[in-house]
């Protein structure tokens, strides 16, 4: 059975939100919306991660989604 994220504009928007998540979380988010069959507001989403960390935060945060970075150990406890 396939894993599917839901309300992927609504997850990201609130996960961008809270503060408390770093790139690698949101980018793992991000991963899974873009696998998602549910339509996700792309623009509204980067508008929040560039409003957040800057245009150099979103390419880092695609960077690591796409290539799937993000589900790699970072090396830490």
């Amino acid at each position: 059975m396939p894993f599917e994220l839901a309300c992927c504009t609504a997850t990201l928007l609130r996960e961008i939100d809270t503060g408390e998540l770093h790139q690698r979380d949101i980018a793992k988010t991000y991963a899974l919306a873009m696998k998602s069959s549910e339509k996700t507001d792309w623009a509204k989403v980067n508008e929040a991660i560039i409003k957040r960390w800057s245009m150099a935060g979103l390419k880092h945060i695609k960077a690591m989604a796409w290539s799937g970075k993000c589900w790699r150990s970072s090396g830490k406890a």
